[in-house]
């Protein structure tokens, strides 16, 4: 049961990027921007930008904490923490990327994805995978098992053919 923990790692590590002053946002004008002395210059000026490690911290850490802590309450196949974990942390973080500023020497590929979002699209499609095939394996358990139907266990819900194949 270390999944569910996981993101508490995520967000201290977050917090220590802010307070080092790294893995600063892009430049903005809303309202909680701030400087960060260390970031590159706008027009030869200190320019706002989003605070994205706190958004990460609140994403990857606070909300994914809480979601999974929250499943693992109740019994689930195993891997499905797992695949939840692996689905939302690349989803969380193809988000905020939106708001970070893009690796010095990588810049934005082809001019529209960040790097973190080319490493993070696979992540999501393998923890999907990762649920979808924790949850076939679990139907395919004696108790889920068909009986007299071959598509229907005892109590009427699909059988390990139905869905999973």
């Amino acid at each position: 049961m270390v999944v569910p923990v996981v993101p508490l790692g995520l967000l201290l590590g977050r917090l220590g990027n802010f307070i080092n002053g790294e893995l600063w946002g892009r430049p903005s004008n809303v309202a909680w921007a701030m400087i960060f002395p260390r970031a590159p210059l706008v027009h030869g000026m200190m320019a706002p930008r989003h605070p994205s490690q706190l958004y990460e911290a609140g994403l990857e850490g606070l909300v994914l904490f809480t979601v999974l802590w929250i499943m693992a309450q109740k019994r689930w196949p195993e891997g499905v923490l797992l695949g939840t974990f692996l689905t939302f942390y690349g989803l969380f973080r193809c988000f905020v990327e939106l708001f970070r500023e893009p690796d010095p020497q990588l810049g934005l590929i082809c001019g529209v994805i960040s790097m973190g979002q080319i490493l993070s699209i696979p992540m999501i499609f393998i923890g999907i995978g990762v649920i979808v095939r924790a949850l076939c394996r679990q139907r395919s358990t004696p108790e889920y098992l068909p009986t007299a139907n071959a598509s229907h266990t005892a109590n009427g819900a699909p059988g390990p053919g139905a869905h999973c194949g």
